[in-house]
C-alpha cells in the first residue's frame, strides 16, 4: 500500500477523537507503520496483511499481542480490523543493539524472555481461533530455499551449502523443549520506556525452542562468547555445559542464516521500500562469521 493510500485509511477509520496528527515512523520491514494521535492520547497504526511465504498470518499475530499484553509484555491493542491494527503508543526508544550487550539489560532481556516462553500460552487460549501457531526454523530454511531456487534468485549459487547445512543444524540442534517464542528478537522489537522494556511486533510468535529466541538475540544483537555464557546461564539457572552450548550454538547459525534467507526472499516478493539486498548483505556477512564460530567450536 502506497504512503497516501495508507494515511487516508488511517483518517477514515471512525475510531479517532477529534482530527488525528499522522506522523510515520521509520523502519518497519513487513509494515506501514504510523503514529497517530488525537484527542486521547498517541496510538500506532501498522498496516500489512498475511505473507503466507514468511508464514505470518495476522490473526495468529493479533493473538499472540493480545496474549501479550495480559502477560504484561506489550502494548494494548486498541483497535483491528483486516490488514490493520491499532496499538497503545508507549512514550521511549526502540533498543539499539549495543545496548542489548549490556549486562543489566541482557538480564532484563532474559526475564522478559522467560514470562514469554512460559507466561505468555496460559493467556493465548482465550484469543486464539483455530490452530496454535508454531515457527519450526529449519522447515522455513527449506520453504525459503525452494522459493530461491523457483525464483533463480541471485543467491541460488549457495542453495547446495545450505541445504547440507540445514540438516547438519537439524541433527546438531537435536531434540527440545517447546515453549512459545518471540522469534523476531531485533533490537527495533525491544523499547525502553525508561523504567521497563517491551516487547512489540509478534508477527513470527509461535510455539518453538527456547534455543531459537536466545540465539536469535545473540546473532542479530552481536552478543559475544562471554555474553551468551552469561545468558544462558540467567535464562536456565545454572552454567551452560559445553552439550547445551553447541546445541545452542546450532540453533544460533540456524536463526541468523533465517534472517539471511528472509531478506533474500524478501527481495524479489516485498513491494515495501527497503533496500532488503543490503540487508541481505549485512544478514550474510553476520551469518557467515557465527558459521566460522560454530564451525570452530
Amino acid at each position: 500500500m502506497r504512503r497516501d493510500a495508507a494515511v487516508a485509511r488511517i483518517r477514515g477509520l471512525g475510531i479517532w477523537r477529534g482530527e488525528p496528527e499522522i506522523e510515520r515512523i521509520p523502519g518497519g520491514r513487513t509494515n506501514l507503520n504510523f503514529k497517530v494521535t488525537d484527542r486521547a492520547g498517541a496510538h500506532v497504526v501498522r498496516l500489512g496483511g498475511d505473507i503466507p511465504h514468511h508464514h505470518v498470518l495476522r490473526r495468529n499475530e493479533l493473538a499472540a499481542a493480545r496474549a501479550a499484553h495480559a502477560a504484561g509484555l506489550s502494548p494494548a491493542l486498541r483497535h483491528a480490523e483486516p490488514g490493520l491494527t491499532v496499538f497503545e503508543f508507549i512514550e521511549g526508544r526502540t533498543l539499539e543493539e549495543s545496548d542489548i550487550r549490556h549486562c543489566e539489560t541482557l538480564g532484563s532481556l532474559v526475564e522478559i524472555l522467560h514470562k514469554c516462553h512460559m507466561d505468555l500460552p496460559g493467556h493465548l487460549s482465550g484469543y486464539l481461533r483455530g490452530p496454535a501457531p508454531a515457527f519450526r526454523v529449519f522447515d522455513v530454511l527449506r520453504g525459503y530455499a525452494a522459493m530461491l531456487e523457483k525464483a533463480v534468485s541471485p543467491h541460488a549459487g549457495m542453495l547446495p551449502e545450505i541445504r547440507a547445512l540445514i540438516g547438519e543444524l537439524e541433527a546438531a540442534a537435536g531434540r527440545f523443549e517447546i515453549v512459545f517464542g518471540h522469534n523476531d528478537l531485533v533490537a527495533a522489537n525491544i523499547l525502553d520506556d525508561g523504567s521497563r522494556l517491551w516487547l512489540i511486533d509478534w508477527d513470527y510468535a509461535g510455539f518453538n525452542t527456547p534455543l531459537f529466541d536466545l540465539g536469535g538475540l545473540a546473532s542479530n544483537n552481536g552478543l559475544g562468547d562471554e555474553e551468551e555464557r552469561h545468558m544462558l546461564e540467567l535464562y536456565f539457572g545454572r552454567p551452560a555445559g559445553e552439550a547445551l552450548f553447541r546445541r545452542y550454538f546450532a540453533m544460533k547459525t540456524a536463526a541468523i542464516l533465517r534472517e539471511a534467507m528472509w531478506s533474500m526472499v524478501s527481495e524479489f516478493t516485498s513491494m515495501l521500500d527497503v533496500d532488503y539486498a543490503a540487508y541481505t548483505a549485512r544478514a550474510l556477512a553476520r551469518f557467515r562469521a557465527v558459521l566460522s564460530d560454530y564451525r570452530n567450536l
